[in-house]
Order: C-alpha cells, then structure tokens, then sequence
C-alpha cells in the first residue's frame, strides 16, 4: 500500500519518479496554487490526513501541526535554509524531527556575496549609477554611429574631470586579506571563490577547530586577528542570542581604517548605530549590505544616501537554481525516510 505525501515543493524528476513508485502524491500549496496565492488556512485543509507532508514557503503554526499531527503525519519537511515559516517547537513536541535544507543557496549568497567584495573594491555601483543618471558622459550626438578613427579611447587625463577622481580608484582583490565571520556552509563558499581571487582567507568561527578549518586551505584565527589585519570582513553569522549585536562599536574599534564590511547573513548580528557612526566617521572605508534591520528598508535610511556603501534588497539568497538544490536535498530526506533510514538535514533548535 503506497503512503501519502502532500507535497507543496518541486522535486527533481529523478526523485520524483522514485518517490511515486512508494507514495500517493497530493500537489498543494504553492506548488499548486503559485507563489504567495496560499494561506496557512488552506494549506493545512489540503495537507490534512497524509503521512507525509513537505513545504516550501508555507506557514504552519502550532494549531496546524497539532491537527496535522492528530490526522496521521509521520514525517515533516521544509526546504528552506532555516524553517521560520514552521513552529518548530510544535513540531518538536509532537515527537516527530523536522527535515529542512541547510545551505540549499550557499552558492547563491558566495557568488552574489563576491560580486558585492569587487562592488565595494572597484566602486562599481557609484560608476555604473552615475553613468546612467548622466555623470560623466558627452554630448548628445545625432548619428551616434559616426565614432572618430582613434585607436585607443578612453576619458582622456587623469585631471578632475576623471571618472577615477570622483568614484574612487579602487583596489584589487588579489594578495587582500578576507576575513570570515562564521564557518558554514556559506562562508565555505566563499573561502573557495576567495582563494580562487588570490585573496589570503582568514577565519572565525569558535565552534569549528582550527584542523577541520585549515584543512580547506585557509587559516583558522581568533577574533582580534581577524579584526586587525582584514582587509575585508565577511559576514556569515547565524542569529542567536549570543550573536545579536555581535558585530559593534569594538568590532570595528579593531578594524583598519581601510577595511570594508559585506553582510550577507542578517542584519541583527550589527548593532545599526554603531554601524552607521562607524561608517559616517570613516572608522572604517565602506561597506556592502543585502540585509537591513528591517524591510523593506525606510527610504530614509543613512546607508542609502552614503557613498561608500553599496546596498542592494535582499537579493542574494535566491536564483533560479536555488529550487533545484533544494527540492534535490529534500527528495533525498523523502526517499530516506521511505526506506526507513534517518534523515541528514535535521533542524536542531539553536540557542
């Protein structure tokens, strides 16, 4: 007799195929109704009287993993990098683990998260912005395709009408030293692409020893080190209440004066005002943030209006990839359970 799985995510076809031999699949949720047409109300009715039950970006509360739980639910998943949408606890209570997908878009945030690093380096945004809001650019032409016979063409010297003079000439990223704040799957990532840049990799993370660190080619260090001597620090920190805050006025008292902060983790691990004096007094050079303490983020925010900061809203995280690792990681937790195994993407409750 073939189980019951109600399911609200894509799954690759490869899995799915394995997945329909063993289960009686129900499509809910999203994966039926389309992005952000469901409610909780609807998805526990749809969801109701299977054994399995996977989400995406569905909420479920207390009250619907308790009836869920009452009509015959075994097994729960949600693919997402951390289950917010899920009352985790309830879950929990209910005696059952909960799947998820750590790190189903690390190589989504490491590649937007450098793209950031050669912004902040190369002053890219000041110049492509100002560019098209008419900075530096000549007269209008009639025929634009009627260009001079010159070999080489450029803005001409370096006087104070250069492009270079007023967005900044930059530094490159090769020979630099990146500090990363937090070791996982993300920050791995972006250790990789680092090296491959040629930048010295530095790292901070207090829950992983210095040999698993190291043996990926980089160096494990304490924190002052990583502080005083980066040239760019990377943020890549969970928020917990030990790390809320975390990165403050002694953070960057520590910092070069040269150095750059990229944040593509949480807001909530900088202490905003620290952050923004930091930056107004040029306690340190600049910043790149995807992130902000609330969102979307005021239009009167000072990050905004500073030119040494490039801000970007919370794009990092998703790319049209980002569903096929994640649906791949969770069809694996699907057939895991089918075939009576544990789990390897368990949610354990942080502190």
């Amino acid at each position: 007799m073939k189980r019951k799985l109600a399911l609200c995510t894509p799954i690759p076809e490869a899995q799915m195929e394995q997945i329909r031999n063993r289960c009686e699949i129900t499509i809910c949720g999203e994966l039926k109704h389309g992005k952000g047409n469901v409610t909780e109300e609807m998805t526990r009715a749809e969801c109701m009287g299977h054994e399995l039950i996977v989400l995406g970006d569905e909420y479920a509360g207390t009250e619907t993993i308790k009836a869920w739980t009452e009509a015959g639910m075994k097994f729960m998943g949600v693919a997402k990098g951390t289950p917010a949408t899920v009352d985790c606890d309830a879950v929990a209570a209910a005696g059952l683990e909960l799947s998820y997908t750590p790190g189903r878009n690390r190589v989504a945030v490491a590649e937007f998260n450098m793209g950031l690093m050669i912004a902040v380096a190369r002053n890219l945004t000041l110049g492509a912005a100002g560019l098209k809001n008419g900075e530096h650019v000549g007269s209008e032409k009639e025929d634009i395709y009627d260009v001079p016979d010159v070999k080489n063409v450029t803005f001409g010297p370096l006087d104070a009408n250069h492009p270079f003079m007023d967005y900044g000439i930059g530094f490159e990223l090769y020979g630099k030293k990146l500090g990363i704040a937090g070791y996982g799957a993300i920050g791995k990532e972006v250790a990789v692409r680092a090296k491959a840049f040629g930048m010295d990799v530095l790292v901070y993370d207090p829950y992983i020893s210095a040999d698993r660190v190291e043996a990926d080619g980089v160096k494990a260090v304490d924190l002052d080190i990583m502080l005083s001597t980066s040239d760019i620090i990377s943020i890549h920190l969970p928020v917990l209440p030990s790390t809320r805050g975390m990165v403050n006025k002694d953070w960057f008292s520590k910092m070069k004066s040269t150095a750059f902060v990229v944040n593509t983790a949480r807001a909530a691990v900088i202490d905003q005002k620290d952050f923004i004096e930091a930056l107004e007094k040029k306690q340190i050079a600049g910043a790149a943030v995807d992130v902000y303490w609330e969102e979307p983020v005021p239009a009167n925010h000072p990050l905004l209006k500073m030119r040494n900061v490039v801000c970007t809203p919370h794009m990092a995280g998703l790319t049209s990839d980002v569903d096929h690792w994640s649906g791949k990681m969770m069809g694996d937790e699907i057939l895991s359970y089918l075939s009576g195994e544990p789990g390897k993407y368990i949610w354990k409750s942080r502190n």
